[in-house]
Order: structure tokens, then sequence, then C-alpha cells
């Protein structure tokens, strides 16, 4: 691990501090760090400005717009409860067209089908509240 060469590489100067992210001596990073290391990356790439923690709430609702599985977001985000996807994932425009589209092709049939019984309109199982 690249951490276990940077111990190897400090010697008596290594400062097992317990951080997962540290600098090549094992003390913790600056707090600005990660701003800085974001904003060049921003930059680098050549797209928008924004916060890196903007980015998170990105990266947890591309997949729910995308269909993916909530379980399957948790394992990617390292999330162990169900209360961070309600925290970091948002209800957009194209998941609420896509459920509205699929309730209505489940409720309604197409146009055309002969019928002028109004609960023909309706899949099997299902009727009408008149």
């Amino acid at each position: 691990m690249k951490q276990d060469a940077e111990r190897a590489a400090a010697r008596e100067k290594w400062a097992d501090e317990g951080w997962l992210f540290a600098t090549p001596d094992g003390r913790g990073t600056p707090p600005r760090t990660d701003y800085d290391d974001w904003k060049e990356l921003l930059s680098d790439a050549k797209v928008r400005d924004g916060r890196l923690h903007d980015a998170r709430h990105t990266a947890a609702t591309v997949p729910l717009i995308l269909g993916v599985s909530e379980r399957a977001v948790m394992g990617i985000m390292g999330w162990s409860t169900t209360s961070m996807a309600a925290r970091y994932q948002h209800m957009v425009d194209t998941v609420r067209m896509d459920v509205a589209r699929q309730v209505d092709g489940l409720i309604w049939r197409s146009a055309g089908t002969g019928s002028s019984d109004r609960n023909d309109e309706f899949p099997e199982g299902f009727t009408s509240a008149r």
C-alpha cells in the first residue's frame, strides 16, 4: 500500500496519528488541502466551478437518475443506512417524469382499444373508481 511505502520512507519522522489520508510523514492534511486539490481538478478539467460538498450530492443523485438500486448506491457511497440516501440523493424532474410514465403505462392502456367501457382501460385486476 502507498501509505506503507511512505511510512518506510519517512522512518523515524513518521507520525502515526491514525489518519486514513495523511501527508507523506503520516500527519493529518491541512483543512484547505481538499479544497485546493478540488479547485485545481475543476480547473484542469475545464469544467464549471463548484463546491466539493455539492459533488457528493451529485455523485449520489446520478445513480438515482440511472435507476441504480438503493442498495448498490449505498455500497458505492459507503453508507450503512438508508437515511444517508435520503440526505444526499435529490429527487429530480427526470426521475419524477420516469415514475409518472411507468405509472401511466401500468394504469392506462394506449388509446384505440376499441372499447367504450372505461374498465377496459385498466390492466387486469384494476377497476375504475366510479
